[in-house]
């Protein structure tokens, strides 16, 4: 773990212990002062000279290339820019496109809402009997038939934490005839990710959870090289045509990812990114990933140990499991209120599940002893039984 913990980049305040990055990752330290160079030097001074001079037309790309490293894809394969939901759009539309014989988007019960709203939306826009499937996730290998054009998932479960076999079920879509979409909000920076090795044909996903890009940090799409000249970008908008100043009243797609850039890059946070992304440098994901899972487990044991009110909701087999810990517990937002209360951040998702993200990038074992010690003040002296911490806010 010596290698991978650095608890000097982040800035955590002081009696924190942070469990909740696989929500919203901290703040690295150097993000402020880069930022406040950005505003003064950059856009102060430059002006609008600032998209060529200070090379944040570039930034899409630039960023999208250090993002690739940390999900296995070649350089010029993923580009930055708008919200995760906006690039599952854009993912279902270009896949449905490849496959244009069939009329089904596939995906689980346990995939998150906005993926399966952004599809129902779709299916919807298109008509002519398109549908949005859903099955268990453990039903998904075997649901593929003649009938679907594209395979939408996230790979990590976000409530329990419960992983897809990438791989497997990549092939069995494929086998079918099927295109290939991987959400990565739940991995990218969690665990080890091979998207050139898995063949799957798109992946999305955020860097505001494991990437620590914060609040509203722009999403990520990826497209396997071969067919980055051959998708068909639904969302067809300026930054994304082959020359955008030009100003043709008609699109041409640009080349390659570039074509799936849609609008105006988000410039403020993509320098907070582009600060975030330096910390990966030099990680080993596979380091990472034993390290996390040590965490995980010394959790798991401890807590079970010491706060038997809480159940298990995570799968027990770390293979199967991303970088995140969950229990279930009847009053799970009221005992998570506080526990926060109390200095563990963690979070909640209805209907009782109490998460835990683990990153070992500034957490370490004593820090894990610490929160349970916490959370099992918490539960066994039932200082969670109070009105304040039963009233919901907007955000769980």
């Amino acid at each position: 773990m010596a290698g991978i913990l650095r608890k000097e980049a982040f800035d955590i305040p002081e009696g924190v212990i942070y469990l909740d990055g696989n929500s919203l990752g901290p703040l690295p330290r150097g993000v402020g002062a880069r930022m406040q160079d950005m505003l003064s030097d950059e856009w102060g001074e430059m002006l609008i000279r600032g998209w060529n001079g200070a090379g944040w037309m570039d930034q899409p790309s630039r960023v999208g290339d250090s993002v690739a490293r940390i999900i296995g894809a070649a350089p010029g394969s993923v580009v930055m820019g708008d919200t995760l939901s906006i690039k599952v759009f854009q993912a279902l539309a270009a896949g449905i496109k490849l496959v244009p014989e069939r009329r089904v988007i596939l995906s689980d019960t346990g995939n998150f809402p906005s993926d399966l709203y952004m599809a129902e939306g779709l299916v919807g826009l298109l008509g002519q009997g398109y549908a949005l499937r859903t099955v268990a996730p453990e039903e998904v290998l075997g649901a593929t038939d003649d009938s679907v054009a594209v395979v939408m998932l996230t790979e990590v479960d976000y409530r329990t934490g419960r992983k897809h076999d990438m791989n497997a079920v990549t092939r069995a879509a494929q086998d079918a005839g099927a295109v290939m979409v991987w959400d990565l909000a739940h991995s990218a920076g969690a665990l080890p990710v091979d998207l050139a090795g898995s063949g799957c044909e798109m992946a999305i996903g955020c860097t505001y959870k494991y990437l620590n890009g914060g609040p509203g940090a722009p999403a990520f799409i990826y497209v396997r090289p071969d067919l980055a000249d051959r998708v068909e970008p639904a969302l067809s908008g300026w930054l994304g045509h082959r020359k955008p100043f030009d100003f043709d009243l008609g699109y041409t797609p640009g080349q390659g990812i570039e074509r799936m850039r849609v609008g105006t890059p988000p410039v403020l946070q993509l320098t907070a990114l582009e600060v975030a992304m330096a910390l990966w440098d030099d990680v080993d994901m596979q380091e990472l990933r034993t390290a996390s899972v040590a965490l995980q487990e010394q959790f798991i044991e401890e807590i079970e140990r010491d706060v038997p009110q809480l159940t298990l909701a995570s799968p027990r087999d770390a293979a199967v499991r991303g970088s995140q810990v969950s229990f279930r517990f009847a009053e799970g937002y009221a005992a998570m209120q506080a526990v926060i209360d109390r200095g563990v951040i963690g979070d909640f998702r209805a209907p009782d599940i109490m998460r835990f993200g683990f990153t070992p990038m500034y957490l370490d074992s004593g820090d894990v002893t610490a929160a349970v010690k916490i959370i099992a003040e918490v539960m066994n002296d039932d200082l969670w039984d109070q009105d304040k911490y039963k009233v919901r806010s907007k955000v769980t």
